[in-house]
C-alpha cells in the first residue's frame, strides 16, 4: 500500500491524473458509476493524486463530500447499517491513500478549456462563487455541460483562478478546445499570450510521450523567441468513463494517460511548488513497467541552446570553472536555463562525470554567490546518467539585471553561445531591470505577477511581405570611423538593435554575419539565388541535428538579408522555402 509522504521525507515519484470527469459531467459515459467506483479504479491504476475536473461545475466533488458527511453523521448517531459502515470505511481508506483534489474544467470564450485545481480544504462554496464570477450562469452551475454560453476570456480566467489559489492548467492545449491547437483563426500574439501568461502554471498535452522538438512540450522549451518562457507540460486522461472504451481506444479511462510528479510530500502545496519552479525534470509521462526516464540524456539529445549548456568539467585549470560561472551569468541575463556539468554536448560521447559530487556542488554554489552580483540564487544538485554523477545547475531568469561576474564582466546568451555584452546590450539590460523594479501602477494595484519573460512581436516588414525570421541577425547599417568599421546589428530573436559592433567585439554569430555581409554581391537581386516569390536561400549549414540558414527577402524598400537563422526561427512561408510545412 502506498503511504502518504510525510513532511521532510525524501522526494519520490508520485503518479497523478489531474483530469478526471465524474457522473456530474453531462457527457460522462457511465452515469451509473459511483464515486467509490471512481476512487477504486484510481487505486487500481496505481494513482497517488487525482483531481475532479467536471465541466463548469463542482457538483461531482460536492456529491462525494455530501455522501461522506452523511455517512459520518449517521455514524455519530450510531445509525450506520453494515453496508453504510463498509462504504465509509472504504472512503476513509482511499482518501488516506490518495490525494483527491477539487476543481473544474472551465469553458472560456471561444470554447477554450482551462483546468482549475485546488487544495482539499478549499470549500465547494468558494469554488461555486468563483464559477459565478467567471460568468457561468447560475441556472447551469450544476449541469456539468461544456457549452455554457458567453463566459470570461482566457486571460481573465487564468488570473482569477490563480488569485483564488488554484493551479491553472490549459487543458489538452494542443488538441480540440486547447489554447495551442492548430488551425484556430486567432492571431499569433493571442496564442503567445494564451500559452505564456504569468498566471498559467502548466500545459496539458496529448503527445507528451512522443518527446522531441516536434512535440508540444518540445515547442515550449523556451528556445523559440516568441515563446521564451519554458512551460511545464503534463498529460491527463480526460476520462469520461472508468475504463478505456473497447470500441474506441482513444476514449480513455481513469489513469490511461497519467503523469509522474517528483514530490517531497503528497500535498497540493508540494504539487504547486513544482509547477512554480524552473526544474523541468520533476515531471514525466507515466508508463507502467517502463525503464526509468533519463531526462539528462534527453537534454543532451536536445543539445545546447539559448536555455541549455554542457560542460565536461569544472576544473579551475584551463578556465572550465570560469566558463560555467560566465554561463550562469549569461543565462540569468537572458531567459534562464539549465547547465549540465560532467558531460559534453555530444550524445555520442559517454558522460565523464564529476568526482566528489556533493563537495563540487557546494563549491559551485559558493562561487556563484561570491562571484555573481547582484545576488542570484541557483539550485545545484547531483544527478546520475550512464552510471556517472553529474551536476545540474538551474538558473532563473534574473529579476535584477544586469548580472555581472566579479562586478564588471556582463555576459549574455546568444543561441548556444555565451559572450560579453557590449554597450547597447548593457543599456537594454538596465532598462529591463528598471522595468521589472517598477511595474505599471495598474498591475501593482491588481497584484499582477511580472512574467518570467516578455514575448515580443515579430519584427515588422513592409506591407504585403512575410514577417522576418525570428532568430539570427541582420546587418542594418555600417559606418567607418578612423579606419574601423562599426556595424549596427539587429537581433532577430528579440528585435534589439545593437550599434557600434566591430569585428573585434563581435561574438561568433555576429562575426559570421559581418563576414558574410561583406561577401554579398553588389546586386543581390540579380545574383543566382533560388527564390520562391520574394524569399530566397543564400546558404545552409548543418549544425549537429539542426540547420542554420542565410536568407534573403525582397521588399518594396529594398533587399533584406538574415544570417544564421536557426530552425526555431523559421515560420510561415519561410518553412515552405526551406522544405518544411507552413504553420
Amino acid at each position: 500500500m502506498t503511504k502518504r509522504i510525510e513532511r521532510g521525507a525524501q522526494r519520490r515519484w508520485c503518479v497523478g491524473d489531474l483530469h478526471l470527469h465524474s457522473p456530474a459531467s453531462s457527457d460522462f459515459q457511465e452515469p451509473e458509476a459511483t464515486y467509490l467506483d471512481l476512487l477504486r479504479r484510481a487505486e487500481a491504476r496505481g494513482l497517488d493524486i487525482i483531481a475532479f475536473t467536471d465541466h463548469n461545475t463542482t457538483a461531482g466533488y460536492r456529491a462525494m463530500q455530501d455522501e461522506i458527511h452523511k455517512l459520518e453523521l449517521l455514524e455519530g448517531l450510531g445509525r450506520l447499517t453494515p453496508d453504510e459502515r463498509e462504504r465509509l470505511t472504504e472512503y476513509r481508506r482511499l482518501l488516506d491513500k490518495m490525494l483527491v483534489l477539487p476543481g473544474f474544467e472551465f469553458t472560456a470564450t471561444f470554447g477554450f478549456h482551462i483546468m482549475a485545481i485546488f487544495p482539499p480544504e478549499k470549500s465547494v462554496r468558494e469554488l461555486d462563487h468563483l464559477l459565478l464570477s467567471l460568468r457561468i450562469p447560475s441556472d447551469q452551475l450544476d449541469s456539468g455541460s461544456s457549452t455554457v454560453g458567453a463566459t470570461s476570456d482566457v486571460l481573465t480566467a487564468y488570473r482569477m483562478i490563480n488569485e483564488a489559489g488554484g493551479l491553472v492548467i490549459a487543458a489538452h492545449a494542443n488538441s480540440s478546445n486547447g489554447v495551442a491547437m492548430r488551425g484556430f483563426p486567432f492571431g499569433g500574439q493571442t496564442k503567445i499570450a494564451y500559452t505564456q501568461d504569468a498566471n498559467l502554471h502548466a500545459l496539458e498535452v496529448t503527445d507528451l510521450e512522443q518527446g522531441g522538438r516536434r512535440s508540444t512540450a518540445g515547442f515550449f522549451l523556451g528556445t523559440k523567441p516568441e515563446y521564451p518562457r519554458r512551460m511545464h507540460a503534463i498529460q491527463g486522461s480526460d476520462s469520461h468513463r472508468l475504463r478505456t472504451d473497447p470500441e474506441n481506444k482513444k476514449n480513455l479511462g481513469i489513469g490511461d494517460r497519467a503523469t509522474e510528479f517528483f514530490l517531497p510530500q503528497l500535498t497540493f502545496d508540494a504539487l504547486k511548488e513544482l509547477f512554480l519552479s524552473n526544474d523541468f525534470a520533476r515531471t514525466r509521462p507515466h508508463k507502467a513497467a517502463e525503464a526509468v526516464h533519463d531526462f539528462v540524456m534527453q537534454a543532451r539529445e536536445e543539445g545546447p541552446s539559448i536555455v541549455q549548456g554542457f560542460h565536461d568539467s569544472m576544473a579551475q585549470r584551463g578556465g572550465a570553472r570560469y566558463a560555467i560561472i560566465a554561463d550562469v551569468c549569461a543565462l540569468a541575463n537572458t531567459n534562464g536555463g539549465t547547465l549540465y556539468i560532467g558531460m559534453s554536448a555530444d550524445p555520442k560521447q559517454p558522460p565523464v562525470g564529476v568526482t566528489s559530487a556533493a563537495a563540487q556542488a557546494a563549491q559551485l554554489e559558493k562561487e556563484i554567490k561570491s562571484r555573481i552580483s547582484p545576488a542570484l540564487t541557483c539550485d545545484v544538485d547531483t544527478q546520475e546518467t550512464g552510471g556517472k554523477a553529474i551536476l545540474r545547475v538551474l538558473v532563473p531568469r534574473g529579476d535584477d539585471p544586469p548580472y555581472a561576474v566579479d562586478d564588471n564582466k556582463i555576459y549574455v546568451r546568444e543561441e548556444a553561445e555565451t559572450g560579453l555584452a557590449i554597450r547597447d546590450e548593457i543599456v537594454l539590460l538596465v532598462q529591463r531591470g528598471l522595468k521589472l523594479a517598477a511595474p505599471a501602477p495598474e498591475a501593482a494595484a491588481a497584484g499582477a505577477v511580472v512574467p518570467a519573460a516578455e514575448p515580443r512581436a515579430p519584427l515588422p516588414v513592409a506591407e504585403g511581405t512575410s514577417d522576418a525570421p525570428r532568430t539570427g541577425v541582420e546587418v542594418v547599417g555600417v559606418e567607418e570611423r578612423d579606419g574601423t568599421r562599426y556595424y549596427a546589428m539587429r537581433d532577430l530573436r528579440n528585435g534589439n538593435l545593437v550599434k557600434n559592433v566591430t569585428r573585434s567585439s563581435a561574438r561568433r554569430l555576429w562575426h559570421y554575419a559581418i563576414t558574410q555581409h561583406e561577401r554579398l554581391p553588389a546586386d543581390l537581386a540579380s545574383a543566382h539565388v533560388p527564390w520562391q516569390g520574394d524569399l530566397g536561400i543564400l546558404g545552409e549549414q548543418k549544425r549537429g541535428k539542426g540547420r542554420r540558414f542565410d536568407l534573403a527577402q525582397r521588399t518594396p524598400h529594398g533587399m533584406r538579408v538574415y544570417f544564421g537563422v536557426t530552425e526555431d526561427g523559421i515560420h510561415g512561408d519561410w518553412k515552405r522555402l526551406v522544405g518544411g510545412e507552413a504553420e
